[in-house]
């Protein structure tokens, strides 16, 4: 493995900082223009990438996603159902289990609004040969693994005790 300049490092810490400031703000917009909040935004993402990998997402697990309380998690889905963005679903193999899905309607929202970005970012990956689309995808995996320990890894206080804020982030109660 290389060594990275220390320097270089921080620029692409700062450059994806950066990226994911202006996601989040972009991310933000679409949620005030639909009435929905952010946390709602996320349950969507949540979801959709669950059908992507083939996952059941159930309350529990997108409470685990989202670092949310039970509670904090019917209401949520209460208030996405009422809006028609998703369903809950009986699941066929345990009744007493709810599959959560993604209605075509937000389905159709996401695709309204994000779909220009999405076209966009293609177009800019047409500017880098299948290697280089490669390391890219390799390098943001990595960072995305790296972010995730961070967040399971939890940060200590000058005084020794862990951060609620960061473990309920993690997923964990607090």
């Amino acid at each position: 493995m290389q060594s990275v300049n220390p320097d270089e490092g921080a620029q692409t810490v700062h450059r994806l900082r950066a990226l994911a400031v202006e996601l989040n703000l972009l991310g933000a917009e679409f949620a005030q223009l639909h009435g929905l909040h952010t946390t709602d935004l996320r349950a969507l993402i949540c979801i959709l990438d669950a059908d992507r990998a083939g996952l059941a997402a159930t309350p529990g697990w997108l409470g685990g996603q989202l670092g949310i309380n039970s509670a904090s998690v019917t209401a949520l889905l209460d208030r996405m159902e009422k809006a028609g963005l998703i369903r809950r679903d009986r699941d066929a193999d345990d009744r007493r289990r709810s599959l959560l899905a993604v209605t075509s309607r937000a389905v159709d929202l996401g695709q309204t609004f994000f779909g220009p970005l999405i076209d966009r970012t293609a177009a800019v990956l047409t500017d880098f040969d299948t290697a280089e689309r490669d390391t890219i995808a390799r390098f943001l995996d990595g960072v995305n693994r790296a972010v995730a320990v961070e967040r399971r890894t939890g940060f200590q206080r000058p005084d020794g005790t862990e951060s609620r804020s960061r473990t309920r982030r993690a997923g964990n109660p607090a």
